[in-house]
């Protein structure tokens, strides 16, 4: 199954409940995670622009979407991305096909 990183920024209103009572958010991403069939591997607080990352494998990109919607659609979250993860085997598949690729581009001279 694929990884993607989701990475998100909760709502002021999100955060003060969670300042208010304090929860443990991962038991509460779990779920979601494994109604679309996927699997949650780490579950992060974070400095910076966003306040949780999460790594997660999931069958495909249609079950990631659906995740990350229904994420969306909580209203818990005022902002947020997801990135299609790959695994250096991958990437190395990746650059052997872009050899085959890159040598029949032609690029436009001027």
């Amino acid at each position: 199954m694929p990884f993607y990183m989701f990475q998100g920024r909760y709502t002021a209103a999100a955060l003060k409940a969670m300042v208010d009572n304090p929860q443990d958010r991962e038991a509460g991403a779990r779920p979601l995670v494994e109604a679309v069939g996927g699997k949650l591997h780490h579950f992060f607080f974070s400095f910076g622009s966003e306040d949780v990352v999460a790594i997660i494998e999931a069958p495909d990109d249609k079950a990631m979407a659906a995740g990350s919607l229904a994420i969306g659609a909580s209203g818990a979250f005022s902002g947020g991305a997801t990135t299609k993860l790959m695994t250096a085997n991958e990437a190395m598949a990746a650059m052997t096909a872009a050899q085959t690729a890159s040598a029949s581009y032609k690029p436009a001279t001027g």
